[in-house]
């Protein structure tokens, strides 16, 4: 077995679309503006990781990891669609939102949280940058001139902290070298969407200092028609700018510097809702639904700004590494939408379509926001048998939110409240791998961590009247991970791993319509997991990686969010216990030269078991399909975890034909989602329907990647699929993005 660090087997060659291995899909792992180059001949490419943070090849890791680049990543992304174009292109990775483009709500391995409140916490961790994001607002930051992104499934609770039980999601931007580079990309398609991105980068001064600028603008016109205010396409469409500046210090000693600086500007319309999409006792649209048009009363708007910096330092003395990671992130949000999906009411003059017992008209608002965090770790550099790592880690958030309720009259505010949350973690860790022989590597990890939070909410109600309340949590937890990896050959490693992470205390507070504030303040106490799982990593013949895994995991104190529900809150709850088990097996195959192939495929079964754990079903005439007690609540023993498909399966080919000095190819992608509830309780309308979703990249390389010009077609087939619901009011859903074409030109240098 080779010596930690080292690839498994050099000459791999460059695969303009490969499946990541080890258990994902991936793209290639070369560079964003290399990733059309012709492939040459001699086998698969290696893949660099820092799943432990250290670069390691992916194979030999003992997570279960996955890394999305390269051509598969800009295809992915085409026709400027936000983040969640994540969801089921990796086995055991879904995501969506009822926020659009600012909010989205990953989930992995079928743990995730379908809170929507502004300062809600979620079990799957997003770093962008090795910075954690925390707030939902700030994962929405959009992605462009990465390197790569890694997902990490399962507990991550010793190198990245709390509220990491089911995993994490990473984002690698494209760091400053001294070579002069960049590129620029700019595509037009449907419903007037551009999408313009690019980069420069090189050295400023020659072998000291380097820098890269990225920049990024995504604009789609409205294209859903609100019949209610005449003719015309008034919601659905934004314009989203950002941008990164990268310096980076390295004069070729012990000491080098990267500063990043990164903003986003966001302006457009939020998610759309649309009242009585479904029939009753179906997950069926109405006869006659229209995706291009809606019928509502009040303003849909969604401004968010945020901007953030971090510096990571690293001094090396002999063999110890000294790291130093700065983070600072803030954003703001205002986000107003119609919730009851359409016009009126049962006690005003009309009302539609269908029946709407009462409006709902809401806004959202987060006004003053920041996140600082900071990361101390040491390290060995590695080169023999023992790797060891050991830091010291603190974070603090403050969050002052709002929200926002509207009369169905004047559509004025007729009451609000205003909340701030204080959270400071800080948490000490260590972990240390070592070679015993050739074959077997054991690794272990421990983390001490300490979270606290302190929660302030004012309401001013319906009727003038101001009352206050809050509520303080402190939890102490120790998490750890153990492992081992042994190389059959060197071809084929198998391994094993047990782990444990948590998701702090949390405290939500939706009390705007509740009978007192402190009633509407809900606190879940700490979740904890024990994840066990074990998995193969084999290449075959240098044409192919074949990668298995099977894992177990069991939730104790599981946090869940009673979302909706008759009253219009979100209350948090403890579930007893709640446990998952599943597989996921990915290939990565060239058969030859010009034909690429991957294919990921995953189980997850999960299950909630607390035979005393109730809540309100939806105030809407829906279909509840649970046992329910004398007082109305659903049973929620032995249903699955929201938003969780048992499977999810996703395929990708790439066939190119050398054409003069570059090649004209073909690339196809098709994701395969099951039926997932949108909420604890199981109904038949609020569910998504299984189905496929495809696209189809066609173009010209010119070149060594060069330039390239394609033509693409996003959902190809224009699937219709409610994505997510509200309950409270009527039967209302949210749709997934309609079938996006366009042309993309793209130049590298």
């Amino acid at each position: 077995m080779p010596m930690r660090g080292t690839p498994i087997r050099r000459g791999f060659r460059s695969v303009a679309a490969p499946l990541t291995a080890a258990v994902a899909l991936s793209v290639s792992a070369g560079t964003a503006f290399a990733q059309s180059a012709p492939p040459a001949p001699g086998g698969l490419e290696e893949i660099i990781v820092t799943a432990q943070k250290r670069e390691e090849n992916i194979q030999q890791v003992p997570v279960s990891v996955a890394a999305v680049s390269g051509e598969k990543l800009d295809v992915l992304a085409s026709g400027a669609v936000d983040i969640r174009f994540l969801s089921a292109r990796v086995p055991s990775v879904y995501a969506e939102s009822s926020f659009g483009r600012t909010f989205p709500r990953f989930y992995i391995r079928g743990l995730g949280n379908s809170d929507f409140d502004l300062n809600s916490t979620q079990p799957v961790g997003l770093v962008y940058d090795e910075v954690v994001q925390e707030n939902p607002l700030l994962r929405g930051f959009p992605a462009f001139d990465l390197e790569r992104i890694e997902v990490l499934r399962g507990p991550q609770g010793t190198l990245f902290g709390r509220n990491t039980p089911a995993g994490i999601i990473s984002f690698v931007s494209k760091k400053p070298t001294q070579e002069t580079d960049g590129y620029v990309s700019a595509s037009y398609g449907r419903f007037d969407t551009y999408d313009i991105e690019g980069a420069v980068g090189g050295a400023l001064v020659p072998n000291v200092l380097s820098a890269r600028l990225s920049v990024l603008f995504q604009k789609r016109d409205d294209y859903v028609d609100n019949l209610r205010n005449g003719p015309g396409d008034d919601l659905e469409g934004y314009e989203d700018y950002a941008g990164r500046l990268q310096l980076l210090y390295d004069a070729g000693g012990p000491f080098t510097a990267l500063l990043n600086v990164h903003a986003r500007e966001l302006d457009g319309t939020a998610r759309v809702f649309r009242a009585n999409a479904f029939v009753r006792g179906t997950n069926d649209f109405v006869p006659g639904f229209d995706r291009y048009t809606v019928q509502q009363d009040s303003p849909n708007i969604q401004d968010a700004s945020s901007w953030g910096t971090n510096a990571k330092l690293e001094y090396e003395a002999g063999d110890l590494v000294v790291t130093s990671i700065t983070g600072y992130e803030s954003v703001e949000v205002f986000t107003r939408g119609d919730i009851d999906g359409g016009f009126g009411a049962s006690f005003l003059p009309v009302m539609g379509p269908g029946f709407i017992p009462f409006p709902a008209d809401t806004a959202d608002e987060i006004s003053d926001h920041y996140q600082f965090s900071q990361e101390f770790r040491l390290s060995n550099a590695g080169g023999g048998p023992l790797a060891w790592q050991a830091g010291f880690y603190y974070f603090e958030e403050s969050v002052d939110a709002n929200l926002y309720s509207f009369s169905p009259t004047s559509f004025t505010p007729d009451a609000f409240t205003t909340s701030t949350q204080e959270n400071t973690t800080w948490a000490l860790f260590g972990q240390a791998s070592y070679d015993v022989n050739a074959q077997l590597t054991l690794t272990g990890g421990l983390r001490y961590t300490n979270d606290e939070k302190d929660y302030v909410n004012t309401r001013t109600g319906f009727d003038r009247v101001v009352t206050r309340g809050g509520a303080q949590t402190d939890d102490d937890q120790v998490t750890w991970d153990l492992s081992a990896t042994y190389a059959v050959n060197d071809d084929v490693n198998v391994y094993g791993r047990v782990a444990k992470g948590f998701r702090a205390p949390a405290i939500q507070g939706r009390t705007l319509f509740a009978p007192t504030v402190q009633a509407g303040i809900s606190v879940a106490d700490a979740e904890t997991l024990v994840s066990y799982e074990v998995g193969v990593k084999s290449e075959i013949n240098n044409q192919a990686r074949l990668n298995l895994t099977a894992f177990y995991y069991d939730v104790e104190d599981q946090q869940f969010t009673a979302v909706g529900g008759a009253g219009n809150n979100n209350i948090l709850v403890n579930a007893d216990e709640g446990l998952g088990y599943g597989f996921e097996a990915e290939l990565e195959w060239a058969p030859v030269d010009a034909l690429e192939l991957t294919a990921g495929l995953s189980y997850n079964f999960t299950e909630i078991q607390d035979s005393n754990l109730f809540i309100a079903p939806c105030g809407a005439p829906c279909t509840v399909l649970d046992p329910r007690n004398a007082a109305g609540l659903a049973l929620l023993d032995g249903n699955p975890f929201p938003n969780a498909p048992e499977w999810i399966g996703n395929v990708t080919a790439r066939y190119a034909i050398p054409v003069g000095q570059g090649e004209v190819f073909a690339f196809t992608d098709w994701s395969y989602r099951s039926s997932a509830n949108f909420f604890l309780y199981e109904s038949a309308e609020f569910k998504r329907e299984p189905g496929w979703e495809g696209g189809l990249r066609v173009g010209y390389v010119h070149g060594d990647g060069q330039y390239e010009v394609a033509g693409f077609v996003r959902n190809i087939t224009d699937e219709l699929t409610s994505e997510s619901g509200i309950d409270f009011n009527n039967l209302t859903g949210m749709l997934n993005e309609p079938r996006i074409w366009g042309v993309e030109l793209t130049a590298r240098f």
